[in-house]
């Protein structure tokens, strides 16, 4: 391997114990190797080297007799470089700790005292994964769109929820999903359906919501003839018609407290009783809830039982809502766009400098679902053949997102957001995108494969 490849494959060395440091130093030649002594000095190590990989001692300085300090670290590294590969190294009584450690997502463990041949091979395998991951990633940004069906996104934050769905999918465990209004609960639920061994059975949707409490009991259990005023026939309810395949139940937030104890033995014992009957039902089914609410303040409030809120959340997925989502607005806006215009006959080419502009840095508190009228809105309404503000009903808006600290990624967000609005603005025009930008078009079309803009 090349000396400028080597350099590259920084691994940064988090232990306080100078002789362990100096003996990891001497084990990993090959390597560009950063020693931390500290979770401080680790964290500060990250943002400025980005290893791939990350060895971490468990017992570190203010607490070095626990692990605390170690897993506080851990998790610190993780939620600030999710693709990391953290091996935890510990002793050989703190098996729990390297237990607890893999479930907080370390990608792997590894006991003292150090075997040098055995550590590296370790070391060696979790950098082939994360090369492996990390290509992976750049396929999926240059096909243009997500690997789930349904799921229009190039974004890290919703390339991390399709991760999730692929791994949970084939579970079959019961998922809760959180996220605002209109971030697409829905379509994230008929993917873990989509994905699971159920796909050719029923997916069956209810919103909790949106049918009176005095109904919602019948709705999801059912009723027997006779069961009261009006029950003519024997009515399965929603539960019984998804079995075999997925119930999905939206805004699960609002279910009334009185249904809440006979929803939780149905979910603990898989049985139903239809109302005005007498006999259990046997029902296999998946279970997915969905929410904009907080259940854990629903919970304290007294609104919501607890131990309801612990069987639905065997599973937790959190949607990002959409002005989290870098670089997910323009692709959505160009896709719902093209759709609309097929649709309704009309002849557009794209949006304008202040429609793209509009797009880009308008917050969006509806989300997709608000982006999705907006848009069939402006299609109907477009006088040009160019999308601009005014027909999105949009003013341009200051960009007041949140930016990275570190500097490499403040580069890289601000390049791929030029880029993307001058893609945009001359309709894929690459000469004229390219000259716009002031680079040659083998330029951009080299910055486009490193962004995934297709």
């Amino acid at each position: 391997m090349s000396r400028a490849k080597q350099e590259q494959k920084k691994l940064l060395v988090v232990e306080d114990d100078p002789g362990l440091q100096s003996q990891m130093k001497w084990c990993f030649e090959g390597y560009d190797v950063v020693i931390a002594a500290d979770r401080g000095t680790a964290i500060s190590a990250l943002r400025r080297h980005e290893p791939a990989v990350v060895l971490l001692d468990l017992g570190l300085p203010p607490d070095p007799e626990n692990a605390s300090e170690g897993l506080a670290a851990l998790e610190e590294i993780l939620a600030l470089a999710p693709a990391t590969k953290v091996i935890v190294v510990t002793g050989n009584d703190e098996r729990a700790n390297a237990v607890q450690a893999i479930a907080k997502g370390a990608y792997d463990f590894y006991q003292k005292p150090v075997e040098p041949e055995v550590l590296g091979l370790l070391v060696e395998r979790a950098y082939y994964l994360f090369e492996l991951e990390q290509e992976n990633r750049k396929l999926l940004q240059q096909s243009g769109a997500s690997p789930i069906e349904g799921i229009i996104a190039t974004s890290p934050q919703m390339m991390k929820v399709c991760r999730t769905i692929e791994k949970v999918a084939p579970t079959g465990a019961t998922t809760l999903l959180l996220g605002e209004s209109g971030t697409g609960k829905e379509v994230i639920a008929r993917a873990l359906h989509n994905l699971s061994d159920r796909a050719k059975k029923p997916f069956v949707a209810i919103n909790c919501g949106a049918i009176p409490e005095t109904l919602l009991e019948s709705e999801l259990f059912g009723y027997e003839k006779g069961a009261f005023t009006g029950a003519g026939k024997q009515t399965k309810g929603k539960i019984e018609y998804a079995d075999g395949g997925t119930l999905f139940l939206d805004e699960i937030g609002d279910i009334p407290q009185s249904l809440q104890v006979k929803l939780l033995r149905f979910l603990q014992e898989r049985v139903i009783e239809r109302l005005g009957g007498r006999g259990e039902i046997p029902v296999d089914v998946r279970v997915v809830c969905a929410t904009n609410q907080n259940l854990m303040q629903l919970v304290e409030s007294g609104a919501f039982r607890e131990d309801l809120y612990y069987r639905i959340s065997e599973i937790i997925i959190n949607i990002p809502p959409l002005r989290e989502r870098d670089g997910d607005a323009l692709l959505l806006a160009r896709v719902f766009l093209e759709r609309f215009a097929r649709d309704h006959g009309r002849n557009l080419r794209g949006f304008t400098e202040d429609g793209t502009l509009a797009v880009e840095n308008y917050r969006w508190p509806g989300n997709v679902r608000e982006m999705e009228n907006k848009l069939k809105r402006a299609v109907i309404m477009a006088e040009g053949n160019c999308i601009n503000a005014e027909a999105l009903e949009l003013d341009e808006v200051a960009d007041e997102g949140s930016m990275p600290l570190n500097l490499r990624a403040v580069r890289e967000r601000a390049e791929r957001g030029a880029i993307a609005r001058a893609i945009n603005m001359f309709d894929n025009n690459i000469s004229q995108a390219a000259e716009a930008l002031g680079v040659s078009r083998p330029t951009l079309y080299d910055l486009m494969n490193k962004y995934g803009l297709k």
